[in-house]
């Protein structure tokens, strides 16, 4: 087995794997202290018919890169996007479905946040074709909560999960965070068994982190320590396995069968068409190679751009692709098919042959499938930094 290919060495084109659209919306009511998203508090009202004819025009400029592949899957992130209307999406939808193939059961989800719904509005984000939401809730504690600079309380967040299941979503995700300010395991498990109480089919449970450029990361809060972090995991994790939902991803949980489409086309290195302000996509090219591009980040100059509101590209070199390809893959717990590699690459299996053997020798990877074992998901970063 080899661990390179030579200097000049043709790539083969890769195997044109789904496409899903991400579309971002830029705007907040307010920026919570642990944000590192692309998100503006706004002041006035949200200009929805300007941005709608930007992500338009920004498609437009974009439809090329479709190949005629259908969209897969969508997912509306933010920003809040439940601040924007029934009707912006109801419009959107209309044009996107006039410019874009659509699979017949393409997944379409949107993050919606407690404290930003009218009535009546979850009805209409239905009407507009959306299928499936994810509802930032973060934790139903009163403390917490105030702690993470949310606009909404306990109630609000129980009320937009029982108006989101009256409008007819039974496809929806609880987004929770824990290790959060002075929480302790006991709250952590609390928010969970709250969250459980609405049958939800999906959660995403993740670890509060501080990130440059958030006003946590420049005044950090009191955080547990590890020590209590680890028990929150371990506890956590044990409740949920007990309520029968799994673990398909490093902070990803569902019952059967309800895992994230959108979410899984990531990890399995498929491509993904980038609107709105500061969206990021990755895209497959005829000829085999693999870029990955973003828009113009402030909403003033997407809504002003003349021409494409592409801001940047950066074409992932062959030498970078094994490690592009595992960082995604290998966060999937059941991992990928050796086979999926070569075919989202393009490369063959024995550019990482070396490598692979080695890691399957020290118990981090299972046999025959690019799957960590318990041991390599404990010390994932360092496994991935092999192949660097």
């Amino acid at each position: 087995m080899q661990d390179s290919e030579p200097e000049n060495a043709q790539r083969p084109a890769a195997v044109r794997p789904p496409l899903s659209l991400y579309i971002h919306v830029p705007w907040c009511v307010r920026k919570c202290p642990y944000c590192d998203f692309n998100s503006h508090a706004f002041t006035g009202s949200i200009p929805e018919s300007a941005y709608l004819e930007a992500l338009l025009e920004d498609l437009d400029q974009d439809l090329n890169l479709t190949t005629e592949r259908s969209i897969e899957t969508v997912f509306i992130g933010g920003g809040t996007p439940s601040l924007m209307s029934g009707q912006f999406y109801d419009q959107l939808f209309r044009e996107l479905r006039a410019r874009l193939s659509f699979a017949v059961d393409a997944e379409i989800t949107l993050e919606a946040n407690p404290g930003t719904l009218e009535a009546g509005r979850f009805d209409a984000f239905r009407n507009a074709g959306i299928n499936r939401l994810s509802i930032g809730v973060q934790s139903f504690n009163p403390g917490h909560l105030k702690a993470l600079g949310r606009i909404h309380d306990a109630d609000s967040a129980h009320r937009a999960i029982g108006a989101a299941r009256k409008a007819g979503f039974d496809n929806f995700n609880i987004d929770l965070m824990h290790g959060l300010p002075g929480q302790t395991p006991e709250q952590a498990i609390e928010d969970i068994q709250t969250a459980l109480e609405h049958e939800p089919p999906h959660l995403s449970w993740y670890q509060l982190t501080l990130e440059p450029n958030t006003e946590f990361y420049s005044r950090p809060p009191d955080l547990p320590d590890d020590d209590h972090l680890w028990e929150i995991y371990r506890q956590g994790s044990e409740h949920l396995y007990e309520r029968g939902f799994r673990d398909y991803e490093v902070s990803a949980w569902c019952r059967e069968g309800m895992a994230s489409r959108h979410n899984l086309n990531y990890w399995t290195f498929g491509d993904y068409l980038a609107l709105g302000a500061g969206a990021h996509g990755k895209i497959s090219l005829a000829d085999g190679s693999i870029k990955r591009y973003w828009k113009t980040r402030q909403p003033e100059a997407y809504l002003n751009r003349i021409g494409s509101r592409t801001a940047g590209t950066d074409a992932i070199a062959a030498e970078d692709l094994p490690l592009e390809f595992l960082m995604n893959a290998l966060r999937l717990k059941e991992g990928v098919d050796e086979n999926l590699f070569s075919e989202r690459t393009g490369l063959p299996l024995t550019t990482v042959g070396v490598k692979l053997e080695i890691l399957r020798n020290e118990k981090l990877l299972v046999k025959d499938r690019l799957q960590a074992t318990g041991l390599g998901q404990r010390y994932l970063n360092s496994l991935l930094e092999r192949f660097l």
